[in-house]
């Protein structure tokens, strides 16, 4: 139910209508795009990417210590409700954004995007402490889907109020989209108080007077050192690196290829959205059981020789028709490839491990700086080339990266797994 609750913030916020949002708002009256950011002057939708890649880099420092201080302390209970109020509060915040105050806008673009990154590590690290080996590839791929049924549900709302506001009372303007971050901060807010009730509190506490923060720092350590003891971990990350940073650089420009390469209107993008968030839904299950079959990295193997696939055909795509079945293809392996990841990685964490949060600090970080470099080397190539084809067409490389190292991993047969 977490998913079903913080996956509003990722479509709604940084996928479907707050990018359109804060493009048309900051964009001058003669139509330049050049906005003032304290002072710096820069095109809007350069700095509202840089934002997103600071608060990544931001949460991929900060993370490993608060994971260390969680663990020791029993609190990842605490941080996860921290993180999860911040980021909502900072959704409901983007209602006063309106384009005049953008240094206001960013902050709370940043603190929102932290406040979900930030709680997915808690998140995660519950895992392996409520559900048995056995069902970690199901409840994970559960997870995913409700996440993506839950934020399909509320953008369609918030669609209907934009494209109809005189069905809800509303006028014509900016006032609808900015209601619906309103909406999804109390959408985050509210239904995480499910799993807030139900998750249990201070799992693993060890000595509570001694200083969380440097224990903190003494937690990280000790699982940075025990990577050296986890051959098949320390190479599942570095796959993970590699063709998770093709996956999210999919993810988040995805509606931006169809834009400037195929000319497509904003309903047609909304469209490809929601078709890639249904279709996940599927895609999730469906993987989950390849690899109950078959093996996570059998599975996982699958996915990111389709995945190749998807972005070698992307560089070929003419028409909307194309476009629309390359996405369906896209949603049905990203949402397996999420799920079973996080699956993946909870199988390969020590058994009965009481830095849970810890080692998916790990992972978050990963993640993170993943995004960082799959987005950079994608607007690069881009500017250098001149066509974002050039750029679907270089994230083969991540994947297949990824895939080469992949092929090395082991899943411990104990974690009941081929």
């Amino acid at each position: 139910m977490y998913d079903w609750a913080n996956s509003v913030y990722s479509l709604v916020i940084t996928t479907a209508v707050f990018p359109i949002y804060f493009e048309a708002v900051t964009k001058s009256a003669d139509g330049s795009n050049i906005v003032s950011f304290f002072g710096w002057e820069l095109p809007n939708t350069v700095l509202y990417s840089y934002a997103l890649s600071f608060s990544f880099l931001f949460t991929a420092f900060l993370l490993p210590l608060l994971t260390g201080m969680a663990d020791y302390g029993g609190k990842k209970k605490l941080f996860l409700k921290i993180f999860a109020y911040m980021g909502s509060i900072a959704c409901v915040s983007l209602f006063f954004f309106n384009g005049q105050n953008i240094e206001f806008g960013i902050l709370m673009t940043i603190i929102a995007s932290v406040g979900f990154s930030g709680s997915l590590v808690f998140y995660n690290a519950f895992l392996p402490e409520i559900v048995t080996p056995d069902r970690y590839d199901r409840i994970s791929a559960r997870g995913y889907s409700y996440g993506y049924l839950g934020s399909v549900l509320l953008l369609i709302l918030n669609l209907m109020m934009i494209q109809m506001p005189h069905l809800f009372g509303l006028p014509e303007g900016t006032l609808p989209a900015r209601i619906s971050f309103l909406l999804v901060g109390f959408w985050w807010a509210g239904f995480a108080q499910i799993p807030f009730l139900r998750l249990p509190n201070n799992v693993n506490k060890r000595n509570k007077n001694e200083s969380l923060l440097k224990k903190g720092y003494d937690e990280i350590v000790k699982v940075y050192k025990s990577l050296e003891n986890l051959p098949n971990l320390k190479k599942y990350l570095i796959s993970f690196f590699f063709y998770n940073a093709g996956v999210q650089s999919v993810m988040y420009l995805a509606t931006l290829f169809g834009s400037v390469e195929l000319n497509l209107e904003t309903s047609s993008l909304i469209l490809i959205i929601i078709i890639i968030q249904i279709v996940g839904i599927g895609g999730s299950y469906l993987f989950a059981r390849v690899s109950e079959a078959k093996g996570n990295v059998y599975s996982l193997t699958i996915m990111i020789i389709i995945w190749i696939g998807v972005c070698f055909a992307a560089y070929f795509v003419k028409t909307e028709f194309q476009f629309y079945t390359l996405a369906f293809v896209a949603g049905l392996i990203m949402g397996g490839i999420q799920a079973l990841s996080r699956a993946t990685y909870t199988k390969l964490i020590p058994e009965n491990s009481i830095d849970n949060a810890s080692y998916f600090s790990f992972f978050d970080v990963t993640f993170n700086v993943s995004i960082v470099m799959g987005t950079f080397a994608y607007g690069l190539i881009d500017h250098i080339t001149g066509s974002m084809r050039n750029s679907a067409l270089a994230l083969t490389l991540f994947f297949i990266i990824g895939l080469g190292t992949l092929l090395f991993v082991k899943i411990p047969v104990t974690k009941k797994d081929n």
